[in-house]
């Protein structure tokens, strides 16, 4: 016993003698006003913007109003039982959210915490979630295809990789239709995908999350969620943080696509945090800097040069309209940052044409740079035969005698339209889509009754895949259409039209 205590006597004594006492200097501050996921507080003389702090309860918080006398805090956590008083502590780091491949098919919040019941992340990296957009002198131009797989947006208004389309239009219109159609074609494409959820009930993400894993999606997908329950600070910071997490694959060499759902949400929280803060109010009671919200967003959508690893990031913000109002302040702020827009009417909805994309409003003001030499062959002049027929058709209501070229206009448009409706989650291939299109802009449906089409194309497609499958795989391996495999496509449609009944 004796030689214990003295061993341990020893082992203290050193531990005393090697002790050298050392100063940690660590800001406090303190809460001077609480309420409304808003808190004022005072004694942080050298926080940073957008710095995360943490409160007494475990929350954090970002600051956002930098005063002379207080620090303006938005609170990302439950606040009931914080109180005036309380120790606010500095947490030395901008807000920012886990990056990498550890992301990809999880289900997270906008701090990237995870929310799937699958345990942590495994991702070492972290980016801002506010971050500089890439400089002139870094982008390339956009000459690469995303293929949605629906044959309207890849045949008349295309998507290259790295461009920002807007997806606009009423509510219950598709919006969200379009972007998971999209995201369901990725498979086996290359290309990483983000959906961010902004401001949707808990209900509605679960089933988007429970689609995406039925298709196989969320093998290349992440979600990220801040649902209408949580507080309008993490509404507001959600688009970035699914941001950062799409620009680590662009600064890797790769591709990503990151989906915005929707951006009209995102302002109105945005708004909302402002008021509280006692931001001076704009139009319709946005603070001034509203346009300036958006467009740091989405000017980080970008196709890097080479010289940076020639990596994409393309962006499809959603916005929700009213009655069909794109003149409203939202949509024409963003309709101005973004390089074309998908819009989508009611009335066509309505009458059965889904998705319901308005030809005429819509436009891609960079996508047919990336457009595929295929398509671009086969549906030229689509574009122009569905506009001719739409105003043939304003005037055919009134029931006067039509010519027969008239009559051949309104009836091939008629067939195009039809094969332009698709049903939900159901992407179309690249090669389906060229000979489908290369049938009905060169004429051969225009005996084939309208009523029938839908069946015409089904049974289309299931013929020339089993009797011409060199079609298919010369299409999707070299992207053209040349006269050579034309004149077999031309073949296959005949042969199959002689059958057909």
């Amino acid at each position: 016993m004796a030689d214990i205590s003295e061993n341990m006597f020893d082992s203290l004594l050193r531990q005393v003698q090697e002790y050298s006492p050392a100063l940690e200097s660590v800001e406090v501050g303190y809460v001077d006003e609480i309420g409304d996921g808003i808190a004022r507080v005072t004694g942080l003389q050298n926080v940073r913007f957008s710095e995360l702090v943490r409160f007494g309860n475990g929350s954090a918080g970002i600051a956002f109003n930098l005063e002379a006398d207080n620090v303006g805090i938005i609170i990302l956590g439950e606040y009931d039982d914080i109180n005036e008083g309380d120790e606010v502590r500095p947490l030395g780091r901008i807000a920012s959210v886990p990056v990498g491949m550890g992301m990809v098919g999880r289900v997270i919040n906008a701090l990237g915490d995870p929310i799937d019941g699958r345990g942590p992340i495994a991702s070492d990296e972290y980016y801002n979630i506010e971050r500089i957009a890439p400089g002139v002198m870094e982008r390339s131009n956009v000459s690469r295809p995303v293929q949605t797989g629906i044959v309207a947006i890849d045949a008349m208004i295309p998507i290259g990789r790295g461009q920002r389309e807007l997806i606009i239009g009423d509510r219950q219109t598709g919006k969200t239709a379009i972007a998971l159609d999209t995201i369901i074609n990725q498979k086996g494409k290359d290309l990483n995908c983000i959906y961010v959820a902004i401001g949707k009930r808990r209900g509605e993400v679960a089933r988007i999350v429970a689609l995406l894993e039925e298709q196989g999606a969320m093998d290349y997908t992440t979600v990220v969620v801040a649902s209408a329950s949580e507080p309008a600070a993490m509404q507001y910071i959600s688009p970035y943080s699914g941001c950062a997490i799409g620009e680590w694959f662009m600064e890797n060499g790769k591709d990503a696509l990151v989906i915005y759902d929707d951006l009209s949400k995102h302002a109105w929280a945005y708004r909302q945090v402002s008021l509280l803060l006692r931001r001076p109010p704009g139009r319709e009671a946005y603070p001034g800097d509203v346009f300036y919200l958006h467009s740091r967003l989405l000017e980080r959508a970008a196709q890097l040069s080479e010289a940076r690893g020639g990596g994409s990031l393309t962006a499809l913000p959603i916005i929700e309209t009213l009655l069909g109002d794109i003149s409203a302040f939202v949509p024409t702020n963003v309709i101005s940052i973004t390089d074309g827009q998908l819009f989508l009417e009611a009335d066509l909805f309505n009458s059965g044409q889904r998705p319901a994309i308005n030809v005429g409003v819509s436009v891609s003001r960079v996508g047919g740079d990336a457009q595929t030499k295929a398509i671009k062959k086969v549906a030229g002049g689509l574009r122009l035969d569905l506009a001719q027929f739409r105003s043939l058709a304003a005037f055919a209501q009134f029931g006067s005698d039509l010519d027969k070229s008239t009559q051949r206009q309104l009836d091939r448009g008629m067939r195009l339209t039809e094969l332009l409706k698709q049903s939900q989650y159901q992407p179309v291939d690249l090669a389906d889509q060229v000979m489908v299109l290369f049938a009905g802009t060169r004429g051969y449906l225009d005996n084939i009754p309208v009523e029938r089409m839908a069946a015409w194309q089904d049974g289309f497609i299931r013929f020339y895949r089993g009797q011409y499958p060199e079609i298919a795989e010369e299409i999707e391996n070299s992207k053209r259409f040349e006269d050579e495999l034309q004149a077999k496509a031309r073949q296959a449609v005949e042969e199959f039209n002689a059958d057909f009944s």
